[in-house]
């Protein structure tokens, strides 16, 4: 029979060996870590290299560079992309948290402060200054919070991690042109992810679609809202915003309607179970002939795709292409609604 004192001295020895073993152990894999992402980064130095960004720029960038776990934890933690099987919340609690009165009243005094700018903005790109508006605020909170981490530590960790490598190491590449372009390093703060700017851009966005919206040269999406109203308008237009047509409009669903008859066949190629929860296109007259009554001015050609995301007796939509243009900017139903609900009420 094993002897208690014995048993009873290995209790209190064993834990201590591994409180003195575990931090060496731990700072072994950190280092091996620090290690890897050190020579990771001669790769990614030489992606810039080919991609044209000057050896001054690299150096600049590069130098004194770590990597950074908090970035990877925060990236693990985010939500998988499953299929979307379970019961979705309600989407009225989110409605609340992101359409309210505060963020009305803030963005209607932003619309009033900016009066002189957005007329040529809306014309220039056709997108009207309440949607502009309702993507700064609900990015930002109009610039409020833009996220404080070093971008180019985020987007190289991000790639030397591995998950979405050729994603993330094209964006550093495409940071480092930015520098080259004559943006400050010290302004290259944003989320965790690689965003940045009051539009929440990623560098590559930023070099593609950023604009000049005051005809100053230059495209500062940090602090000038010229520039920042422009730069979500170019990247709305180049998504396929239609002049002059509403996002969506609320209807009426009678009750007992067959949802069965008018679900969608088709399958979306990105953010498939965003798509599937929206009905199948019908123009406003065949939603009309089935008993769905728009609650608001609709032309009968108008094609669109019905949304009741609370079920039976709820609030529901007629969604246009326009709104599958939020889509775009972020893949989310309730981010589209709300985006769609705090523009109508800026506009209000």
């Amino acid at each position: 029979m094993a002897n208690p004192l014995r048993l009873r001295s290995l209790t209190r020895i064993v834990p201590a060996l591994l409180l003195a073993v575990l931090p060496s152990a731990q700072c072994g894999a950190q280092d091996a870590e620090d290690a890897g992402f050190q020579g990771y980064l001669q790769v990614l130095d030489a992606k810039a290299r080919g991609a044209g960004v000057t050896e001054a720029t690299i150096a600049r960038m590069s130098e004194g560079l770590t990597f950074n776990p908090k970035v990877i934890a925060l990236d693990r933690a985010q939500p998988g992309s499953g299929t979307g099987g379970g019961t979705p919340p309600p989407f009225a609690p989110y409605r609340r948290q992101h359409v309210d009165s505060s963020r009305i009243a803030r963005g209607q005094a932003m619309a009033a402060r900016l009066s002189g700018i957005i007329p040529r903005i809306e014309a220039r790109y056709g997108v009207p200054a309440p949607i502009l508006l309702a993507i700064w605020g609900h990015e930002t909170d109009y610039g409020g919070y833009s996220g404080d981490f070093d971008l180019a530590r985020s987007l190289a960790t991000l790639a030397y991690e591995g998950r979405r490598r050729d994603l993330f190491a094209g964006e550093y590449v495409a940071l480092l042109k930015m520098v080259d372009l004559g943006v400050p390093p010290s302004q290259l703060k944003g989320s965790w992810a690689g965003a940045m700017g009051n539009p929440q851009f990623l560098p590559s966005m930023y070099l593609r679609i950023a604009a000049d919206g005051d005809g100053d040269g230059r495209r500062d999406i940090w602090n000038d809202p010229a520039d920042t109203l422009a730069s979500i308008a170019n990247y709305f237009r180049d998504a396929g915003w239609r002049r002059g047509e509403p996002w969506g409009i609320a209807a009426s669903v009678p009750q007992g309607f067959s949802w069965s008859a008018v679900r969608t066949p088709l399958a979306a190629p990105v953010c498939a179970p965003v798509h599937q929860r929206l009905s199948s296109w019908k123009t406003v007259g065949e939603w009309r002939r089935l008993g769905v009554t728009p609650l608001g001015s609709a032309r009968d050609s108008m094609l669109t795709s019905l949304f009741q995301p609370d079920g039976p007796g709820t609030p529901a939509w007629l969604l246009t292409g326009n709104y599958r243009v939020i889509l775009q900017y972020n893949c989310s139903n309730y981010y589209g609604l709300s985006v769609g609900l705090l523009a109508d009420a800026i506009a209000r």
